[in-house]
């Protein structure tokens, strides 16, 4: 479904990526972690094409990425992505959030978009949130419509780019608990998270990336029980000790 080749990626003279390499097979869902700085926000972009980068592949379901003659918009509109910072219209309504993609992007009718808007609103547990404003809900209930808004696109594949970040330690789980009912409905996510308990608990492989390279990209078992790298292990016996 996503196949990333030898990809590297700079600010200026800073190089974010070096040469990073990995798959992800249909189905699957893969965690990207590491230390902040290391490049995961950045290789997830690169994915549908937010951030651009020089050298090597990235293919999507069949699309190259940094093809010039690829229809990136049109691309995008397959492939869910979910930020940190939830990224909802402020002066929408949540239902008008979850359907103007659907009508101006998809074609869909204003009905049919609401009615799917509205279904997703009922899985993620916000069906009766949805006359609200963005500003009226809680940052864990945005989230979760972040979530929604992107499923009512029909994705191929769901890219989360450290969704829960940004939310106080009690709503956290309300927005794991979606991306667990996802994951176990077999949809392909690539997910940057330091939730190690969510990696756990999910993710068919771990990617650990440091100073802009992927350091190991081994089976979630393998990962937690014996990393190979020493950075690994520094960084697991730090974020796991708690």
């Amino acid at each position: 479904m996503i196949s990333i080749r030898d990809v590297s990626k700079h600010f200026g003279s800073f190089q974010a990526l070096k040469g990073c390499s990995t798959e992800v097979k249909k189905g699957e869902v893969i965690v990207v972690c590491g230390p902040s700085g290391s490049g995961k926000s950045t290789l997830i972009k690169c994915v549908n094409g937010l951030e651009k980068f020089e050298r090597g592949e990235i293919v999507v379901n069949g699309t190259s990425v940094g093809d010039p003659r690829t229809d990136l918009p049109k691309l995008r509109a397959h492939v869910g992505m979910v930020f940190q910072h939830f990224e909802l219209f402020p002066h929408m309504s949540i239902t008008e959030n979850l359907t103007i993609a659907q009508v101006k992007v998809l074609g869909r009718g204003k009905e049919e978009a609401i009615a799917r808007g509205l279904t997703l609103l009922d899985r993620v547990g916000l069906r009766s949130q949805a006359e609200k404003f963005p500003g009226q809900l809680s940052g864990g209930q945005q989230q979760r419509v972040a979530i929604a808004r992107a499923l009512a696109m029909d994705p191929i594949c769901m890219l989360f780019d450290e969704p829960t970040s940004a939310l106080d330690p009690e709503m956290i789980n309300e927005v794991l608990d979606v991306m667990v009912a996802l994951a176990r409905e077999g949809m392909t996510m690539m997910c940057v998270t330091h939730e190690m308990g969510f990696a756990r608990k999910v993710a068919h492989r771990v990617v650990f990336m440091d100073q802009g390279q992927i350091v190991e990209d081994a089976r979630t078992d393998d990962f937690f029980g014996s990393p190979r790298s020493e950075r690994a292990q520094q960084f697991l016996s730090k974020i796991l000790q708690h």
